[in-house]
């Protein structure tokens, strides 16, 4: 099912055209999301992505070829990793089939530009060089806690008897909080919250809209917990194979990407009060259970990754925790 999915990918490329620049000093990416276009994420590249062509002419050039109906979101970490595509836009969680250890970035705490400082960014890298033949370039969404949306009230951090909607970010957590859970894409989730096929899900605080899901969402869950991860990864040999000119001026433009993180600070806030106007209720906990909520949400994501990966979970544990 996955060959046969990458391979008509491929050949759909291939079909249109979506290849190397016509001049010889020039390069072109080609990059996919797997996230929808309509999306905040996507959305908030697309002035990136034109900047980029505009400065990159003669150097290095983009073409984005879409969302999830051009390669599915779970089959965009091996779009990357085969070279079908040359970059994506993606969280690690949509390519676990890749690497287990992708989902571990959701346990970052500190910015990306520390984490570019104090060696956790080198230290991705050496594991997704080995692990998923993959370059990651750039995190472009920071300050994106997750909650629980649920349609069911609950009064303490208790799923017992609740179906909640999961990615791999999510699993051991909500677990740990007795719910059942359910993997789906996202462009599933709200025909399985019309249908009752799940009373709640896990998504960051922003982007709900932009699926709908507020039509069938009646309570969030505070505090949030983690740090949702989008980033920018892309095929080694092809970052390999470019030239050091054309290198610098991707890490240029992928550094002018992060600046921009100050934004998703305020998208919370207006995001909150955009529930809340849309009628969706939060459920606060006391602050010692609020704080006992968070810690156990961290213990438990360090707990799976290091029973997942132990020296890796160790190398980044130190790296992305706050001094």
């Amino acid at each position: 099912m996955k060959r046969r999915v990458l391979c008509q990918a491929a050949a759909l490329l291939m079909a249109t055209g979506f290849a190397a620049g016509a001049a010889a000093q020039e390069t072109t990416l080609r990059l996919v999301s797997a996230f929808a276009e309509n999306g905040i994420y996507v959305q908030r590249l697309q002035p990136w992505i034109q900047k980029f062509n505009a400065e990159g002419k003669g150097v290095l050039q983009i073409n984005f070829i879409g969302g999830p109906k051009a390669i599915p979101t779970f089959e965009v970490g091996n779009a990357v990793k085969t070279g079908v595509v040359d970059m994506a836009l993606a969280t690690g969680a949509f390519y676990t089939n890749v690497m287990p250890e992708a989902d571990f970035l959701k346990l970052t705490q500190v910015p990306v530009a520390e984490q570019r400082r104090n060696g956790a960014f080198d230290a991705i890298n050496r594991v997704w060089n080995d692990k998923a033949n993959m370059q990651y370039l750039a995190r472009m969404v920071e300050n994106q806690p997750f909650h629980i949306y649920t349609n069911k009230k609950v009064d303490k951090p208790d799923l017992s008897g609740q179906k909640i909607r999961i990615t791999p970010v999510y699993r051991e957590f909500f677990q740990a909080l007795n719910a059942n859970v359910v993997t789906t894409a996202p462009g599933e989730v709200y025909t399985a919250l019309e249908r009752g096929v799940v009373d709640g899900y896990g998504w960051p605080i922003g982007g709900i809209f932009d699926l709908n899901w507020h039509e069938k969402t009646k309570y969030r869950i505070d505090p949030g917990f983690y740090d949702a991860e989008v980033s920018l990864v892309m095929n080694l040999p092809a970052y390999r194979k470019l030239t050091q000119a054309q290198r610098d001026y991707l890490q240029k433009q992928l550094l002018a990407l992060e600046a921009q993180n100050s934004f998703w600070a305020k998208y919370t806030t207006d995001e909150v009060a955009r529930q809340q106007k849309a009628g969706i209720e939060t459920i606060k906990f006391d602050p010692a259970t609020a704080k006992a909520f968070v810690d156990r949400a961290y213990q438990v994501g360090w707990a799976a990754a290091e029973k997942q990966s132990p020296e890796i979970a160790g190398r980044f544990k130190p790296l992305f925790a706050p001094k």
